[in-house]
């Protein structure tokens, strides 16, 4: 079968690079040739950010229900068959995704599309007397212009669709950046957007391989069009992005990396946690910045929870396609999880399921227990398919562990008193903490955010990607200047 092509997106259309280079993506698993791209040059990334603010002086006056009208139907178009399929080949074969993180990527990216039209209403301004005796303020939420939107492979439709819809239904332009590893899934969101009507320039997507990525990034951030850069992906690269962003004094919106911990106290439904936990901890091999990686336990609840989190986890192998879990994104990727679980059990860790080896880039499931703040394991995401498990005898302590992390995204708590629900969740320093339920969890209203460090900050939302700008009428009898 003929590999697929996908250019670049340029003030409404396709083109190749220029001049006409282009990288390959391999399936993770298999390590079959296919995707083929177009590298886009430092001319091609010029040209798309010219594009996007050409566009943005129309855009940013468009109507708001034009901008809604795009992205609904963009999301009815994803749910039509020829998108499901186009949709579904591209996330398994870039990514290695399974039935399920295929149907929940459609879901979560036809839902998002539907949620960010409707923050048109949210696009309103407010009046008020001015200090001045007589004058009259009207303070407007104006769009800012072009935005760099860098998009991440792990959830490569719907992120994607958050990444650019945000900035564009507040009137922005966006200069999408895909990853070199999903680029044929990211670029389906375009699709979607050209053929929904959105106007040519509105949204431009260029592809870069690894080796160039720094230079071309780093060049687009340094153009006056671009306003504001948006990334989800690591905190090793966030700091990258925020480095070149502070030379020119841009703002970010990151949301970054996760070591979401969950604490089970004595009164929890253990048989209820262990699956939560092994469904956060396992969801895409444990490659999402919400997988739970800590297990905090009290004592009283220790034995019963050990034995169901092995016996959950005991079901799931990692593999190809006829598995349940999938290889992990790259072998170096595998290498990084696997030499952390040696670093562990050099330091006094044991292993309570997994065998520290990978095959490829296969890591099977791994619950780890006598992992302590110090260690990497501890200390750094491992996105993997690994959970460490700690017992201890008070809330005070569980709090403390929980807290000793440089990641803010999630967390999640276990109990059956609502006193205690109240009380530590509010203790535990994340974005967001989900008591009875599991850390890989989305809420459409308020987006995960971490509240800085490791996790990132800043939050996709309408006033993210608007400025408030006043207006000041005044009065018609003129003050007395000095």
């Amino acid at each position: 079968m003929a590999v697929p092509f996908i250019h670049l997106y340029i003030d409404g259309g396709e083109c190749p690079a220029s001049p006409q280079a282009t990288f390959d993506v391999f399936n993770p698993f298999s390590g079959m040739l296919v995707t083929r791209v177009a590298s886009a040059s430092r001319t091609d990334c010029k040209r798309a950010v010219d594009a996007a603010a050409d566009a943005f002086r129309t855009w940013e006056h468009s109507p708001l229900g034009s901008r809604r009208d795009y992205l609904l139907k963009a999301a009815d178009l994803l749910t039509t068959p020829r998108y499901q399929e186009k949709a579904a080949s591209a996330l398994k074969e870039e990514t290695s995704a399974g039935d399920f993180l295929v149907g929940f990527n459609l879901h979560v990216a036809t839902e998002w599309l539907r949620w960010i039209a409707t923050l048109v209403s949210e696009l309103k301004g407010e009046t008020f007397p001015s200090s001045v005796p007589g004058g009259q303020v009207v303070a407007l939420r104006r769009a800012q212009g072009v935005i760099l939107a860098i998009a991440p492979w792990n959830a490569p439709l719907f992120l994607t669709v958050r990444a650019i819809c945000y900035p564009i239904i507040c009137g922005n332009t966006v200069v999408l950046k895909t990853s070199e590893i999903s680029p044929r899934c990211q670029y389906l969101i375009a699709e979607l957007l050209a053929e929904a009507g959105l106007p040519k320039g509105v949204l431009n997507v260029i592809h870069t391989s690894k080796e160039d990525t720094p230079a071309r990034t780093a060049e687009i951030i340094a153009d006056p069009a671009i306003k504001k850069i948006n990334f989800t992906g690591s905190d090793r690269v966030g700091k990258i992005l925020a480095a070149e962003a502070a030379k020119y004094l841009k703002p970010c919106v990151f949301e970054l990396g996760g070591k979401a911990p969950v604490i089970v106290l004595d009164d929890a439904d253990v048989e209820r946690a262990a699956k939560a936990i092994t469904f956060s901890a396992l969801l895409f091999s444990g490659q999402i910045c919400m997988s739970t990686e800590r297990v905090i336990v009290q004592r009283g609840a220790g034995t019963s929870l050990t034995k169901a989190l092995v016996d959950e986890f005991s079901k799931f192998r990692s593999g190809g396609p006829e598995e349940k879990l999938g290889a992990q994104f790259s072998e170096s990727s595998a290498e990084n999880i696997v030499s952390m679980l040696r670093e562990a059990r050099a330091d006094g860790a044991r292993f309570l399921l997994g065998d520290g080896k990978r095959d490829g880039a296969v890591v099977q499931p791994h619950i780890v227990t006598g992992v302590k703040p110090g260690m990497k394991l501890w200390e750094r995401e491992s996105f993997g398919p690994v959970v460490t498990l700690t017992e201890v005898d008070t809330i005070d302590e569980a709090v403390e562990l929980a807290n000793a992390t440089e990641y803010s995204l999630g967390a999640g708590l276990w109990t059956t008193n609502v006193h205690h629900a109240m009380d530590v969740s509010m203790r535990i320093r994340a974005g967001c903490v989900t008591v009875n339920g599991p850390t890989a969890h989305l809420e459409d209203a308020k987006d995960h955010t971490g509240l800085g460090g490791a996790s990132g900050y800043g939050r996709f939302s309408v006033h993210e990607f608007t400025d408030v700008r006043m207006v000041v009428l005044n009065g018609t009898n003129s003050p007395s200047y000095p």
